[in-house]
């Protein structure tokens, strides 16, 4: 079985500049594992995209990968592409309000 190919829309990549850039402020090194562990959070998506819940009724294609870290975590919102695609178009971070 071949994986998904994860690809990141501009949006996606501008939100994990901003998380990092949110925590870079206050710990390089808690900047540096979030980003380490929302990457980590990807690479189930190349196996197991159908794993995720549904992000919207009606849109079986369109997801939400919950990637844990400290007492909260981040939410990725993607989409199965095709057979062989997955893209990621949002990353938030759980306690931030949804999708913008």
């Amino acid at each position: 079985m071949t994986g998904y190919r994860v690809r990141l829309t501009i949006g996606a990549e501008q939100d994990l500049l901003r998380l990092y850039d949110f925590l870079l402020e206050k710990d390089l090194a808690a900047a540096e594992h979030a980003l380490a562990a929302i990457h980590s959070g990807f690479d189930l998506l190349k196996f197991s995209p159908f794993s995720c819940r549904k992000a919207k009724a009606g849109l079986p294609l369109l997801r939400e990968l919950v990637i844990p870290f400290g007492n909260a975590g981040y939410v990725a919102l993607f989409e199965i592409d095709d057979a062989r695609t997955v893209t990621v178009l949002a990353v938030r971070h759980q306690r931030e309000d949804d999708f913008h």
